[in-house]
């Protein structure tokens, strides 16, 4: 069985999660802990009892979500099941850096502080109102571009995340992305929506952000994964720090290639992949990606225990 971690991304926070994983180990409450000392702040009061309007903010989301699987790793660690039971990590857009910390290329209390800044710093390149994504249905990603390419007229639109055959995501200045919508309709799209989100993530707009995020990187260290990453903005492995640190700068404006990173890891041989912290979306995208791979999503501690009697099955 040749096995991916995979880190989600924004969108899956809810209120509670992770703390199921606090009341059953100390090394899942330990994460939790670092993550708060990290930010000077109780991000994980917000988390376990705040309001969810306060956490979807992405300065809150993206630690958070971080936090929650990184949790959910320490919950398996302890249970003996080590981040080398993986050929690879990959994680969706902020999910990429729970990805590098559960494989010890960044520490927790980093990646917490990076987050924070690379959150802020997306909601601060674009005015709110200013930007906008759609979620494009039932089109393939050539026709999705196509599509954002007429509607960009002299404004910004790009597929922003190629989630998986059937879902691409645009993203730009609003009134283009609008205009995708429409236009997506119109080409026989199965359904096409504007996405309740506070920014145009993962393309030219967020050009000052990715300045901000190369600043902030440089002062991390970056050591060499104890397993592969698969880049969002590549879709395939990578393991130099330096590459890897240039990759996360790229990743701002570039687009996710989710659906290609899924069947990169498949075509190296992976047949199981298993989601790692908060919801199911990713498991969702990978069954749609490649049916005969196994999901398995661990962030609770059932979840956590069954994952560890699979393994130990083995």
């Amino acid at each position: 069985m040749s096995r991916a971690f995979v880190f989600p991304g924004q969108g899956a926070q809810t209120i509670g999660m992770g703390r199921a994983l606090t009341e059953t180990y100390s090394a899942s409450r330990a994460i939790f802990e670092e993550v708060d000392d990290a930010l000077g702040e109780k991000l994980s009061h917000l988390i376990w009892e705040g309001d969810q309007d306060a956490l979807t903010l992405t300065r809150n989301a993206q630690p958070a979500l971080m936090a929650t699987s990184l949790a959910a790793m320490a919950a398996l660690e302890s249970e003996g099941v080590n981040v080398e039971a993986a050929r690879f990590v990959a994680g969706h857009s902020l999910g990429e850096y729970s990805a590098l910390a559960a494989a010890g290329s960044l520490s927790v209390a980093d990646t917490a502080r990076l987050l924070r800044t690379r959150g802020a710093a997306m909601q601060e390149a674009v005015p709110v109102g200013v930007g906008a994504m759609a979620a494009i249905l039932g089109l393939g990603l050539d026709d999705v571009r196509a599509i954002a390419a007429e509607a960009a007229d002299d404004d910004v639109c790009q597929a922003a995340n190629d989630n998986d055959p059937g879902q691409v995501v645009v993203s730009g200045d609003k009134a283009a992305v609008e205009r995708a919508v429409t236009l997506a309709k119109e080409k026989g799209a199965k359904r096409a929506m504007l996405l309740p989100v506070s920014a145009p993530f993962h393309c030219e707009l967020m050009a000052p952000a990715a300045k901000v995020m190369a600043e902030a990187l440089e002062s991390v260290e970056i050591k060499t994964p104890r397993v592969p990453l698969v880049a969002n903005v590549e879709a395939s492995e990578v393991e130099d720090p330096d590459k890897i640190r240039a990759l996360l700068v790229r990743q701002v404006t570039g687009a996710v290639r989710w659906r290609e990173s899924v069947k990169f890891m498949v075509a190296q041989g992976v047949t199981e992949i298993w989601e790692i912290g908060a919801g199911k979306a990713l498991s969702g995208m990978i069954r749609r990606i490649a049916r005969d791979v196994t999901c398995r999503t661990v962030g609770a501690p059932d979840d956590v225990t069954a994952a560890v009697e699979a393994a130990n099955a083995e």
